[in-house]
């Protein structure tokens, strides 16, 4: 089975990049190991619609993403099968969820969209000005984020092996050295 984990963000508006932020430090600090599977990290920026022809190449999808909810605060964190999206999940208010939406929306509609989870945290909306700093409740959300991916990939036999110490920050300053070539 190959498996994409696809980090979706837009890292000039602080939170909204975490996405790709932490797929970049997922490829930086993990290999993964298993028999029967692949495993590709790859930063969607805020591609959406683009993406198209690399979902469909994969058999099972992890999307890294913000999303908004009718009663989430700042830093809360859901996991779920896009399959069954949690009532409370809006998917709106930032520069990039609905278009991702949507492009998930069209893939199940052509037939091609394998399971998909998404790991989403709640962010900081911001304005019209744009950081690439990230909240502090969204970085300490980062680490339940990391075990959920992590603990996912398991349940489907694929060991993780930390082959590097990093620091997402670290990574974060570089995140737009990266993404979809």
């Amino acid at each position: 089975m190959k498996v994409l984990i696809l980090g979706i963000g837009n890292i000039l508006f602080g939170d909204e990049g975490i996405g790709v932020h932490l797929a970049n430090y997922l490829d930086e600090k993990y290999s993964f190991h298993s028999d029967a599977h692949t495993v590709d990290i790859i930063d969607g920026g805020t591609l959406a619609h683009r993406l198209i022809p690399i979902i469909t190449e994969y058999d099972y999808i992890i999307v890294i993403d913000c999303v908004d909810t009718d009663d989430g605060e700042i830093g809360d964190v859901y996991f779920f099968d896009f399959a069954n999206v949690p009532d409370n999940i809006t998917w709106q208010g930032s520069a990039h969820e609905v278009e991702m939406l949507q492009t998930l929306q069209m893939i199940e509609l052509m037939g091609d969209l394998p399971p998909t989870k998404i790991v989403g945290v709640v962010p900081f909306v911001i304005g019209e000005n744009s950081t690439f700093e990230m909240t502090d409740e969204v970085k300490k959300s980062s680490v339940l984020m990391e075990s959920i991916i992590i603990n996912n990939l398991l349940d489907l036999g694929i060991e993780s092996k930390n082959i590097k110490n990093c620091d997402l920050d670290d990574i974060a300053k570089g995140s737009y050295l990266r993404g979809v070539q």
